[in-house]
């Protein structure tokens, strides 16, 4: 079986900022391009989107009219060779709602939720990529088998480039009264 039998050939060359552009909101949903290549994600679970709806909805709430945040798009972190990726949640600057692509000057936060195949991404991969298009801060959100989620947060060290381990926090994520998000983390 060739590479092309499991996946189309355009998948297999390096693409371009103006060819990404050129593609449909439904060629764009569910992959990232690194360094011009395209990354398949897989689906992610029902719990992992929940999670990053209702983080997004809170932070949302709590960013004020400056900031939103969202799930579900493209974060453009470097036109040559293109890199693009989709982080679960995203709060960025509430001026640049209509700007595409969304560009790391106009994000604040990052949020990855780890999932089961994307532990090293997450954890290595990722962190590396947002911290040196400097992007201020990350959150990893891992879920422990008991439900409960820890939130690993950096802050960026702009001169380095690199994050700096900030505070761990547990706890939990949830709707109160229609429409309401609360949050209750505590220091680990």
């Amino acid at each position: 079986m060739t590479a092309e039998m499991v996946a189309p050939e355009w998948m297999h060359q390096q693409i371009t900022a103006d060819e990404y552009d050129s593609w449909s909101a439904e060629q764009c949903a569910g992959v990232e391009i690194v360094d011009g290549m395209v990354v398949v994600s897989p689906s992610a679970s029902k719990r992992h989107n929940r999670l990053a709806r209702i983080l997004a909805n809170a932070l949302d709430a709590a960013a004020g009219p400056d900031w939103n945040a969202d799930t579900d798009f493209d974060v453009r972190l470097q036109d040559v060779p293109l890199t693009n990726r989709r982080p679960d949640v995203v709060v960025y600057r509430a001026e640049t709602i209509d700007v595409t692509p969304t560009r790391p000057e106009h994000v604040l936060l990052v949020v990855e939720v780890v999932s089961p195949g994307s532990e090293t991404t997450d954890r290595i991969v990722k962190v590396d990529q947002y911290a040196q298009a400097g992007i201020a801060f990350y959150w990893r959100i891992e879920q422990t088998a008991n439900g409960v989620p820890l939130v690993y947060t950096y802050v960026l060290d702009p001169a380095r480039r690199s994050y700096r381990d900030a505070e761990m926090f547990t706890g939990t994520v949830r709707t109160a009264a229609p429409f309401a998000v609360e949050i209750d983390l505590t220091t680990v």
